[in-house]
């Protein structure tokens, strides 16, 4: 499966940290996290599948 968005992409440094548990690009008292920690344990831990992000600037990730 492959979910992208049309928005104007994320930096390579936020990519990489992406999947990082309590990751979050909001200031620290807005929230815990994308949730895509679990994600990634779920996806590729137990499952052994590929979870990865990939970002183009102007054409989304």
């Amino acid at each position: 499966m492959i979910i992208s968005d049309n928005g104007i992409a994320i930096t390579q440094i936020v990519c990489q940290k992406i999947f990082d548990p309590f990751f979050t690009t909001k200031p620290v008292v807005s929230g815990t996290g994308l949730g895509l920690s679990i994600s990634y344990q779920v996806i590729v831990e137990k499952h052994q599948g590929k979870l990865n992000c990939t970002s183009t600037p102007k054409q989304g990730t």
